[in-house]
């Protein structure tokens, strides 16, 4: 997924940041597989490579990342910002 230029905003949970990829299934089957059953383990395999998804890394919904520079991006940017307190700033010296 290209990066666009104000980062993906999450519609479920917020997160601003990059997509993650997420493959489905099990690397320890896979491996299974392919040392026991060879034609299993190349359709597993076909399977988890087609089955991978770009997904939130806080909440892990899939296909939940928009572009933040999109205008539902900004308004929801705007809502999570608005909620988020800001952190206190120190007393200056006197």
């Amino acid at each position: 997924m290209a990066s666009p230029v104000g980062g993906w905003i999450c519609i479920r949970c917020g997160f601003h940041g990059q997509p993650m990829k997420v493959t489905k299934g099990s690397f320890g089957v896979e491996l299974l597989l392919w040392l026991f059953f060879c034609l299993p383990g190349l359709i597993y395999s076909i399977w988890r490579l087609t089955s991978r998804y770009d997904a939130c890394p806080s909440c892990l919904a899939p296909s939940s990342m928009i572009p933040a520079n999109s205008p539902e991006g900004q308004r929801l940017l705007a809502m999570h910002q608005a909620s988020t307190p800001s952190p206190p700033t120190p007393d200056m010296p006197k």
